[in-house]
């Protein structure tokens, strides 16, 4: 069916327009061929240009569920385009004098640790939002990802000093959410407000973004929201929305399209606000588009990127030899999204969508700012749509390969007994993981503190297990690989994703679990 629906698409999407102007007509065949080529539900898009929105509107459905049309007013959780608003609001901060960038996150939070005691003493505000911690990427997101932990605030900041960096600091770009979320805890305590306060009152409200919400659990009117999807299994199914409420500061706004407009104007128009206010001085609305983590650009780069890198909460980068842009991407569990702008073009694109396929937004962006940057039609939804086949092809070939061999490993002699490695195994971060066995039910796994993490253990050889999680919306299936004393029995253990198309988040790589007494 995927197959056949790529194609199909393909061969239906018209030319799209290379003017410095969009066809409506032909913007609307692109979306709809989107919708098909990767099996997006919904997926809503809007246009800034010179002043204008040019582009507002909805295609498919916002849930499989209920097949009721998706639209401009949709609202659907931006994930890390959050980022963008924490960095924004520590920025006021900044020019109300209570903070400044360089501070040491220490003269706010004294019990902040993390695993090197010079690092930590040296750790400032700055080095919170532009992902240069030295750990690595998604280190500890396993404490609110997927919903359902009991982790705290409290928890993350005593947490992060057990998790070992993979880089020196500030020495490379490695992506992190729990710095975000001490980020956040910082606002709290310098502003006195909850972040999800102060995100509401003091921007998103004067900003004009009346619909939106600051987390999903404060949206009291959910009649015109989204429902998450994701491809399970050869199947797009609708899964339940999944976002903690801890890691807000690093995801949690809920928005739309026509809210995401207003806030691409008022950023280009100087965080002037369409009343004439001005939220944030020129100065700081300034730092936040500075260059602070590089990234590499390589010679083939799609946009003739001279260079590439992270601001506070954005990326930034030059297209087209130099425009700069600013960006960000989003993703939960079901739900991708796009925002992006090329100030200089007075430019902003906004793509949302209900399934987790960042392929979709890809397309529809990069087709949009080609038509304004002038490049020649160059199918990108042919491009991204066989590529994502590929992808898909390669991940489920693994999985494939893994179950087969699961499936023989049943006859091996080999296997461990019971005795070796049913018990109770702990990380110094994550807590407790149990490993069970019933005579008919074979072995089961299970985390404490994470409720949805549970599931099948399945022998795999002679030192390894594969945990077969019970929800398969994650697709996050793990190797489960033991280490044994002199004894044959089990003394530690560690895990790692069987497939790269895994969610960073499910940071499984970062455990080191002791077996317990």
């Amino acid at each position: 069916m995927f197959l056949k629906r790529f194609f199909t698409s393909v061969l239906f999407v018209s030319a799209f327009l290379l003017n410095a102007q969009i066809k409506e007509q032909s913007l609307d065949s692109l979306i709809e061929a989107t919708l098909a080529t990767f099996d997006v539900p919904g997926i809503s898009v809007g246009i800034y240009k010179d002043g204008e929105i040019v582009y507002s509107k909805g295609h498919g459905v916002r849930s499989l569920t209920n097949n009721k049309e998706m639209n401009d007013e949709t609202l659907v959780g931006i994930a890390s385009n959050s980022k963008g608003f924490t960095c924004f609001a520590l920025a006021m901060m900044v020019d109300a004098g209570k903070l400044n960038w360089d501070d040491k996150v220490r003269q706010y939070i004294p019990e902040f640790k993390l695993h090197d005691s010079w690092v930590t003493e040296q750790f400032t505000v700055r080095d919170l939002v532009t992902h240069r911690s030295g750990l690595s990427l998604g280190a500890g997101d396993l404490m609110f990802f997927p919903e359902g932990g009991d982790f705290t605030i409290d928890d993350v900041i005593a947490n992060v000093q057990y998790l070992e960096p993979e880089s020196s600091f500030r020495s490379e770009f490695k992506y992190n959410n729990n710095m975000f979320i001490i980020a956040g805890e910082v606002l709290k305590r310098v502003s006195g407000l909850s972040w999800e306060e102060f995100i509401e009152t003091k921007i998103l409200q004067p900003v004009g973004m009346t619909s939106s919400k600051a987390s999903y659990n404060r949206v009291t009117d959910k009649s015109n929201i989204i429902d998450a999807h994701t491809m399970t299994e050869g199947e797009v199914i609708q899964i339940p929305h999944d976002w903690s409420a801890l890691a807000n500061p690093a995801g949690g706004i809920v928005s739309n399209i026509t809210d995401m407009l207003t806030w691409s104007q008022f950023l280009m128009n100087n965080a002037v606000t369409k009343n004439g206010e001005r939220l944030l001085s020129q100065k700081q609305f300034n730092e936040l588009w500075q260059l602070q983590t590089p990234l590499k650009v390589y010679p083939n780069d799609s946009y003739n990127s001279n260079f590439k890198g992270y601001g506070l909460g954005w990326f930034v980068s030059d297209v087209k030899g130099g425009y700069k842009q600013v960006y960000h991407t989003g993703g939960l569990l079901g739900t991708v999204t796009q925002f992006t702008m090329i100030p200089d073009l007075d430019l902003g694109i906004v793509v949302l969508t209900n399934q987790m396929n960042g392929s979709a937004f890809s397309t529809i962006t990069n087709t949009i700012k080609d038509a304004y940057l002038g490049y020649d039609n160059r199918n990108w939804l042919e491009n991204y749509g066989s590529g994502n086949v590929d992808y898909i092809k390669f991940n489920d070939s693994i999985k494939a390969e893994v179950y087969a061999k699961v499936k023989k490993a049943k006859k091996l002699k080999t296997i461990p007994k019971p005795e070796q490695i049913v018990g109770t195994y702990t990380d110094e971060w994550f807590g407790d993981i149990v490993i069970s066995h019933e005579a008919k039910k074979g072995y089961t796994i299970k985390s404490v503190r994470s409720s949805q993490l549970f599931g099948e253990l399945l022998p795999f050889n002679a030192t390894t297990f594969v945990a077969k999680w019970n929800n398969r919306s994650f697709d996050a299936d793990v190797y489960v690989q033991f280490t044994f004393n002199e004894k044959g029995e089990a003394v530690s253990a560690t895990m790692n994703y069987i497939a790269p198309i895994t969610d960073f988040s499910f940071d499984f790589g970062d455990l080191e679990l002791k077996k317990k007494e």
